[in-house]
């Protein structure tokens, strides 16, 4: 079979169109009835809930979008115009020519849709795990309902159904309760089969309001619904927003799911914490990812030059400056994944900028202790262990280079190098050693620091020289 029919399979087969309902609830219920209601353009840490919804969706992996419009059209249209670009492919359907209740319009849907189409209201907040989930999840012929109850309860509804089933005399079929079950907490956003959405499926429905209640209920008697659970411990969570406190409870749910790829114990515990402060204030303030990278480069070298006066009150303010630029640097990302702003440059930049901080850190704390040991036999000596310091972290830092792009242009030889590899990586990426570092400042211990900053840079990178050193030698030459 050949590689074309092989693609073509895999795309019909799987899940890349979303449909979007700014006016209305996939369900019939309207949106934004009342001057004070939440709609579609309401702001959700400084983007609005449709703007949002697309970019998760493109994140996700839905690679083409159908937007069902009503009335607010253009202003949906400029809102995907301001702020971070949708690449995706967007086709508007306004609903005075494409009813929603009209089967034709389900039925000119249905010839867009390669497999399955996910259909949701903008009226919630959910993560992009949640909808790579759903990618992963799709089954021929099966419709998916996410639910916002737990999975143990989804479990126990199901099973009281098929007992339920049995008692009436009917088959047992696994399949799921009501929609309308309160317990359920049934959530916008469901996948149904293109054949699902023909006019041969067609029921019914209330003037102005989708057949897909219609579509689902007759599906599950078939025993063709599975219910997937929306839970944030796993990352894959939805918070509804229909009033002003779902607002806030949306906006917590995205803080507290802001984390770095490597995160060390202090990032976890004491970072991450006090970093969401400083987030919603630079939210306000309007910065962008690089420049609160650049403001945190610059904390750091404020605190290299305070090591580097080298007494100790100006060691405690210049570690604690330095405890405060491992904060803001946590902000960049967070600031990047709440509003969509990745880049690689980004990413590069802060990188970059980490390093010079550190080699300025190791530079400073050496001349601080070298002013106050002049005269003394071994005065020379912060100096070297500042400059075998600074050659690690430097070294370090270009096999840590060369260790992503193995990772990403050719892999890793063997399952061993790559598991050492990403241990290594998360150890590089820790900010854990700015709590060290206050902590022998405070004990007046610079020096011992930095022959262990010196010891540590050199093992770190001889260590790296023995993970990256065998796929580097079979890695093909660009």
């Amino acid at each position: 079979m050949s590689k074309g029919i092989l693609q073509r399979r895999v795309e019909i087969q799987g899940l890349a169109t979303a449909i979007l309902l700014p006016s209305v609830g996939i369900f019939g219920s309207p949106i934004g009835t009342r001057v004070d209601d939440v709609g579609p353009l309401t702001s959700v840490v400084g983007i609005g809930l449709f703007q949002r919804t697309v970019l998760t969706l493109q994140r996700g992996g839905i690679r083409q979008l159908i937007v069902l419009s009503g009335p607010e059209e253009e202003q949906l249209k400029q809102a995907l115009g301001k702020g971070p670009r949708v690449t995706i492919p967007v086709r508007w359907m306004p609903v005075r020519e494409f009813p929603l209740d009209e089967p034709r319009t389900w039925e000119a849907l249905a010839a867009e849709v390669h497999g399955f189409a996910l259909i949701a209201s903008v009226k919630s907040v959910f993560s992009r795990g949640l909808i790579e989930q759903l990618r992963r999840e799709v089954q021929d012929g099966q419709a998916i309902v996410v639910s916002q109850a737990s999975q143990g309860l989804v479990d126990q509804l199901m099973v009281q159904g098929v007992q339920a089933n049995v008692l009436s005399g009917r088959p047992a079929i696994l399949a799921p309760p009501r929609f309308d079950n309160p317990a359920l907490r049934v959530a916008e956003l469901v996948v149904v089969p293109a054949n699902l959405m023909n006019a041969a499926n067609q029921a019914a429905s209330e003037k102005g309001s989708p057949p897909i209640r219609q579509w689902l209920e007759r599906a599950s008697a078939d025993g063709r619904v599975r219910i997937v659970s929306a839970e944030e411990k796993q990352g894959n969570w939805y918070q509804p927003v229909r009033t002003v406190s779902d607002i806030q409870t949306a906006e917590k749910k995205l803080f507290n799911s802001l984390k770095g790829e490597f995160e060390g114990f202090v990032d976890h515990y004491f970072n991450r914490k006090v970093s969401r402060w400083f987030t919603r204030l630079f939210l306000v303030m309007g910065l962008s990812p690089n420049s609160i990278t650049v403001l945190a480069g610059l904390v750091g070298l404020l605190a290299a030059v305070g090591f580097g006066v080298g007494t100790y009150s100006a060691g405690i303010v210049a570690a604690l400056l330095f405890q405060l630029a491992a904060v803001i640097d946590c902000c960049d990302g967070e600031v990047a994944r709440l509003t969509f702003t990745e880049s690689p440059f980004g990413a590069w930049l802060d990188i970059v900028l980490d390093n010079i901080v550190h080699m300025a850190i190791f530079v400073g704390i050496a001349v601080g202790l070298y002013t106050t040991h002049i005269g003394q036999a071994d005065d020379w000596v912060p100096l070297v262990l500042g400059g075998v310091a600074v050659f690690g972290n430097g070294l370090s830092f270009l096999l840590v280079e060369k260790a992503q792009k193995i990772k990403t242009v050719s892999g890793w030889s063997t399952p061993t190098h790559a598991a050492w590899a990403d241990v290594m990586l998360k150890n590089v990426a820790s900010r854990d050693f700015s709590a060290a570092l206050l902590g022998f400042a405070l004990f007046d211990q610079l020096y011992w620091f930095l022959i262990f900053a010196a010891a540590g840079a050199l093992l770190f990178a001889g260590a790296m020289v023995w993970v990256i050193r065998p796929s580097a030698v079979s890695s093909p030459r660009p």
